[in-house]
């Protein structure tokens, strides 16, 4: 069983369009999963709904960024999130980003949105894979190696055939493959989005075989100057800071 993996998109959508061009390329690929973070931020969410809605056979993770603009924070007294102070202009920057992409996807968009699930599950053989966009218990923060442990402890009590466990999880923006004993986790990174210091987008290809784990991280280049342009072009609320991060790979809230 062979999944391909995208997430945190962010409206960038050049490099969405190259990780789906490498996916096609590959013919044994059973099903897509997105991880979530697929509007919020980035200059082409119209655009990016169309394209994911094309997808065939794939599984949506809804993401913090997704909930966002389900809850419409913006409306909120005092918006905020991620526990970051409401009085930060960068914090209100992001929270206006969020109605402006509300504004172009639209109610259709934000029935999408809706029909994401919390996470996903797979047991193939003896190995139960979750595919989440932080952790099943909350969007916004993974798992420590101790909470994972202690969850795949409970998921082979309530399944004593399962011999080893995967999560699978996007949200941070940079790679993460941790084996403890049994437990595997895996982030690629960011498919639209990185933070890693490597400006090249991401898919991941994870597939399980005889009851093992391979797990393989495809790069790519794509063409960040459209992106860049069309931030530029069509100005959302925090702009700025996102052209720097796309530039450098990196959470760049300096202007």
């Amino acid at each position: 069983m062979t999944f391909a993996i995208i997430t945190d998109i962010h409206s960038n959508l050049e490099s969405l369009k190259k990780s789906l061009k490498i996916i096609e390329s590959n013919k044994n690929i059973n099903k897509i999963i997105c991880l979530g973070d697929c509007f919020s931020l980035g200059p082409e969410p119209e655009a990016t709904l169309e394209l994911l809605k094309s997808i065939k056979n794939c599984t949506f993770i809804r993401g913090n960024h997704d909930r966002y603009l389900i809850e419409k924070i913006w409306k909120d007294e005092v918006p905020s999130m991620e526990g970051m102070d409401p009085n930060d202009p960068i914090c209100k920057a992001i929270i206006q980003n969020e109605k402006w992409t509300n504004d172009k996807i639209g109610d259709e968009g934000i029935s999408f949105c809706k029909k994401m699930k919390v996470s996903h599950t797979e047991i193939i053989d003896k190995t139960f894979i979750d595919f989440t966009h932080a952790w099943y218990k909350r969007d916004d923060k993974p798992p420590s190696i101790p909470e994972a442990l202690s969850w795949r402890d409970s998921i082979i009590e309530n399944n004593p055939e399962i011999e080893q466990v995967a999560l699978v999880h996007g949200h941070v923006h940079v790679p993460r493959h941790q084996v403890v004993e049994n437990l595997t986790i895996l982030c690629q990174g960011a498919t639209g989005l990185p933070f890693d210091r490597d400006k090249r987008g991401s898919v991941a290809f994870l597939t399980v075989k005889e009851n093992k784990i391979f797990w393989d991280i495809k790069r790519f280049d794509y063409n960040s100057k459209i992106t860049k342009k069309r931030l530029s072009d069509r100005k959302p609320p925090f702009y700025k800071n996102l052209k720097r991060t796309i530039k450098f790979a990196s959470i760049r809230n300096d202007l």
